[in-house]
């Protein structure tokens, strides 16, 4: 997909709200001659999470799909059990700051559960395991993939072939700066149904969960596929909102594979037109 194909794709908002255009010079090794281009880069900003008014996090990230962004981090932080647990979203700019505030409106005991989890981590240092009492507690904070009686879900070598091949062609903003990392929902056909992107690959993920909270998409009806490598962080997410399998383009960490064996999650790593290596659970893969 060229660049002008993937603008006319695209919302004038959208667009507006990702991408910044700034004049650059661009070098060949071989010429001594400079080239001043106009270059399309990815937005990145703070985007504060406000619950109840008061506010919780902030992240970098790019200022696209804040709402699929909030409810993806609320139920993926166990901020929220449901999407029925929030009330109202609305998006804020804030004059005098470079940022934009996401408030959220939430049930009054996911509030305090919130609050109660805000008083623990007073003092912590930052860091993704903040909060935890001990090494012990850390499998603990990871919840197994539960199906509720549904089959578990079992991927074809040739989906993941499918929709590594179709996964660059389908993120417009990477394709427009090169900056951008991209969490996609594939059916197990192989077919790539939501896609989301972002500079931050955990918030890339947030905001595809988000995007899934709707209903239409369980996590046994297919798996997510990224473009990035497999943290910690990410395994957690997808612990949390019950998907069973996660493949990238890179590598997962050590303990990203330690916590997806224990809660029932099949890494795969290294996707390529060639072939893909797998960390965990491989018999959710179907023999061929």
């Amino acid at each position: 997909m060229r660049r002008d194909k993937v603008n006319e794709s695209l919302s004038d908002n959208a667009l507006e709200r990702a991408i910044r255009v700034r004049q650059v010079q661009r070098h060949v090794y071989a010429s001594p001659q400079q080239q001043d281009i106009s270059d399309q880069l990815a937005e990145e900003m703070p985007v504060a999470m406000v619950f109840n008014g008061i506010s919780h996090a902030v992240m970098l990230a790019t200022p696209v799909d804040l709402e699929d962004f909030a409810i993806g981090f609320s139920l993926s932080e166990q901020i929220i059990d449901d999407l029925s647990d929030i009330y109202d979203i609305e998006c804020r700019e804030t004059p005098g700051t470079l940022g934009v505030e996401v408030h959220l409106h939430i049930a009054a005991s996911c509030f305090a559960r919130l609050k109660e989890r805000r008083r623990s981590l007073a003092g912590n240092t930052g860091c993704g395991l903040c909060g935890i009492e001990s090494l012990q507690a850390l499998p603990a904070q990871v919840p197994p993939v539960s199906y509720g009686g549904r089959a578990v879900p079992m991927l074809h070598k040739s989906s993941l072939l499918k929709a590594i091949q179709a996964l660059g062609m389908q993120q417009p903003f990477n394709i427009l700066t090169g900056a951008m990392h991209a969490a996609a929902w594939v059916d197990l056909e192989g077919d790539i149904r939501l896609l989301r992107e972002d500079v931050g690959r955990h918030n890339a993920l947030d905001k595809l969960i988000g995007a899934m909270s709707d209903g239409d998409h369980t996590g046994n009806e297919g798996f997510v596929l990224m473009s990035s490598r497999i943290s910690y962080e990410l395994v957690q997410k997808m612990a949390h909102a019950n998907i069973a399998i996660l493949a990238a383009i890179s590598a997962p960490t050590a303990l990203a594979i330690d916590i997806a064996e224990r809660s029932g999650i099949c890494l795969i790593g290294f996707v390529r037109e060639h072939g893909f290596v797998v960390y965990s659970h491989p018999e959710m893969l179907v023999a061929e």
